[in-house]
């Protein structure tokens, strides 16, 4: 049988097909061949017959693909990034004219910033591991861990992290580190013991696709960042005791301004650090198709985590954006909101299923 090829990609389909099975293209008519000739004869149309109706447009369900993804997702946590660190520098600004009476805070704020990111990117990995109770996942006891992590370095280039074990029963994993040279990668045993292979794959690509797009460098930065904005907000609170003398003395107007931004700013930097967050897991999962080419054994493992409703006790607030689902086990309606550090479970099966 002589196959149609697609106007827009190339590739080959059935001569009834209404649409590309690769691009999605629309055709305009079935059975045409590559030459242009019918494929099947059409039957004589009888005298004074009316003239046939337009098929319906067959209705096409969007199709993603990972370089896609990708794109859109790395192009909005750079942007997140830029506003956490012009309202450090705002912060810095307003607590400089308040305070001080000099404009040149916001290049202190920048300073401080700097050296925090510093100190967590070359520390925080350690504090991490440590914080979660994590123990270095010997291979001859996790074999089957270490065999599909180095499967995902051959088809990644990546160099192979460091593994850890969390000893819960709950289900959930996590990456931390500088760089693919010192990265770490932690499973709890209950996701070990409960997902099969190929879900344990697509769990294990999402961790280093983290390392891969330096998602793990990228979240070190921008916690110290919020840290940053936080730790200047609170020492604008306290210094806000001379708010009275520079009242007298006509800064009243700026006071009352970096009162309002201290208490502001703190929620802001959050609210950017969470969205940042749900970005970089929905960046993580389109990246661990490409490294797998099987969106369905990610969506079947996502499946098996959201039913899940064990909490994991190790984690907390400042490392809970880090796992590849939200260890307080919040997945409702929710899971959607502004302080959610993760996308529902739900929208990421259905991205995954529409690479599929």
């Amino acid at each position: 049988m002589t196959r149609v090829a697609c106007p827009h990609c190339g590739i080959h389909n059935r001569p009834s097909a209404p649409i590309c099975s690769l691009c999605q293209t629309v055709f305009p008519a079935a059975g045409v061949t590559d030459g242009g000739g019918p494929e099947v004869a059409v039957r004589a149309a009888p005298p004074n017959a009316p003239p046939p109706k337009a098929a319906p447009s067959p209705r096409v369900r969007e199709r993603r693909d990972f370089y896609s993804e990708q794109r859109a997702n790395i192009r909005g946590s750079w942007i997140l990034v830029i506003v956490v660190i012009g309202l450090l520098a705002l912060l810095g600004w307003v607590a400089g004219l308040a305070w001080v009476g000099h404009s040149g805070g916001w290049a202190v704020g920048l300073i401080g910033g700097t050296i925090a990111s510093t100190l967590a990117v070359y520390a925080g990995d350690r504090a991490v591991l440590m914080a979660s109770g994590a123990t270095a996942a010997e291979q001859e006891k996790f074999p089957q861990l270490h065999n599909i992590v180095e499967e995902l370095c051959l088809a990644s280039g990546l160099p192979k992290p460091r593994l850890y074990v969390l000893e819960s029963s709950a289900l959930n994993a996590f990456t931390t580190g500088r760089d693919p040279g010192h990265a770490s990668i932690a499973v709890t045993r209950g996701l070990l013991g409960t997902l099969n292979r190929e879900e344990l794959q697509g769990v294990l690509a999402h961790e280093m696709s983290h390392v891969r797009n330096f998602d793990i460098r990228f979240a070190l930065v921008v916690g110290a960042l919020v840290g940053s904005v936080a730790l200047l907000s609170d020492s604008m609170l306290r210094g806000s005791r001379g708010t009275h003398r520079r009242a007298r003395r006509g800064g009243g107007v700026m006071a009352i301004l970096a009162l309002i931004a201290a208490l502001v700013a703190p929620i802001a930097a959050a609210l950017v650090r969470m969205a940042i967050s749900r970005r970089r897991e929905l960046l993580a999962d389109a990246t661990a198709v490409e490294l797998t080419r099987n969106p369905a054994g990610l969506a079947a493992a996502l499946r098996r985590i959201g039913g899940d409703r064990e909490p994991l006790a190790a984690a907390n607030r400042a490392t809970q954006h880090m796992y590849i689902a939200n260890p307080f086990r919040d997945f409702g309606p929710d899971a959607s909101a502004l302080l959610s550090t993760h996308p529902p479970i739900e929208t990421r099966i259905r991205v995954l299923e529409a690479m599929a």
